[in-house]
């Protein structure tokens, strides 16, 4: 069942709107901001800056709350980043989430000091494995309740829990995300924990747009968070994830957005920027025709600056491969260039060729296969010769 509303469930800045679909989904507070239930569309990004480097990341934040963000998500990877992340939640008025990697026991340093805690499922089995991951999300959804903190499950393309992909085919990207994030709500469900939202993502606007419908289709209830990850550098990176929010928002499924864009810390505040025109152009009907990404061109996917790149030289490396690799822009080939170790792995391996950056070298793969480790200055004559053979086999 959809809900019809106006329009004005997206924030419009003055954009006459018309009537849309919303799907009826429960209402979540996330600090000052509610999303579901029919409230305006939320728009989110993430700090790039370093969590420790308090001064900069403060900085950060109150340059996207100015551009209009309502959720701003940190990343927190060791006690040292929870304890900066006290000290910033005293500097800013913003609704703060944060992003837990590994280790999910640091949810209870760092609830007391944001609205939402953000959880991956296929990361819970890399800490404490002999635990069930039930015994884990029950911990998360305690401390959530404790701290006033809604949560999201973020289910990411590259990182699925190893269980649900040995369930499908290799080639089925699709099915065990979808199986992963119903199964967490079940057990959110079943703990009386429904202040959640989730997430379920992906570097393809297709696989985006498909795997949001199939679970809207099951859980109508849900707040969703959309996103396409890895998009790019503007404006690549910009109309992938419009493709995918037109599709999905036209239909009434959404609830929270964000763009996720390769770009120096000094502009994160386009990712906002750029949320809001989409939005804006989605409620007075200027929506543009789907990109068939089937068609014999070349796709380059590069993931948003965070906290968690170890080397800004990665901003410079996405442009200059996409510089450097035009002149195979009519070759159906996929290029992924990856910013860190969390997810740059497992994110390239369906990529034609991928890149994933650490502090001094880029690791090459071809498909999930390790070609070679190599400097950032030596990276592109070598990403250059993988590429002609790949257009050697094709011709």
């Amino acid at each position: 069942m959809l809900v019809t509303t106006s329009c004005s469930g997206i924030r419009e800045n003055g954009v006459e709107s018309r009537a849309l679909p919303r799907n009826p989904t429960r209402s979540v507070r996330i600090g000052s901001v509610t999303i579901g239930g029919g409230n305006p569309i939320a728009v989110q990004s993430m700090t790039a800056t370093h969590t420790q480097d308090i001064a900069a990341t403060v900085g950060q934040i109150r340059d996207l709350v100015a551009a209009g963000a309502d959720v701003i998500r940190v990343a927190v990877d060791s006690k040292k980043d929870a304890e900066a992340l006290a000290e910033i939640s005293k500097q800013v008025e913003a609704n703060l989430a944060v992003d837990l990697q590994e280790n999910y026991r640091m949810a209870e340093l760092v609830a007391p000091y944001v609205s939402k805690i953000r959880y991956n499922p296929g990361h819970l089995y890399h800490h404490e494995r002999e635990k069930p991951w039930q015994e884990k999300v029950r911990y998360l959804a305690d401390i959530a309740g404790q701290s006033d903190c809604a949560m999201r499950v973020g289910v990411n393309c590259g990182s699925v829990d190893p269980d649900k992909k040995e369930r499908y085919d290799a080639h089925d990207s699709i099915s065990p995300m979808l199986e992963s994030a119903l199964e967490h709500c079940a057990f959110l469900d079943s703990l009386g924990f429904t202040r959640f939202a989730v997430s379920l993502k992906d570097s393809d606007p297709r696989n985006v747009i498909e795997v949001n419908k199939r679970f809207a289709a099951e859980r109508p209830d849900v707040p969703l968070h959309l996103g396409v990850t890895e998009a790019g550098m503007p404006p690549d990176g910009i109309i992938k994830t419009r493709i995918a929010f037109e599709q999905l928002i036209s239909r009434g499924i959404g609830d929270t957005i964000r763009v996720s864009l390769t770009v120096p810390n000094s502009r994160k505040s386009e990712e906002i920027a750029a949320g809001r025109k989409i939005l804006d152009d989605i409620a007075a009907g200027r929506v543009r025709s789907v990109v068939d990404y089937g068609l014999q061109s070349l796709n380059i996917i590069s993931c948003p600056s965070c906290s968690r790149v170890e080397n800004e030289a990665f901003i410079d490396l996405a442009a200059a491969v996409k510089e450097m690799t035009a002149y195979a822009k009519d070759y159906a080939i996929t290029i992924a260039v990856m910013g860190c170790r969390v997810n740059g792995p497992g994110e390239t391996d369906d990529a034609d060729l991928g890149l994933w950056c650490g502090p001094n070298h880029v690791n090459l793969k071809r498909g999930p296969e390790e070609v070679g480790a190599y400097t950032y200055d030596t990276i592109l004559p070598k990403l250059k010769a993988e590429l002609d053979a790949l257009i050697a086999a094709k011709s």
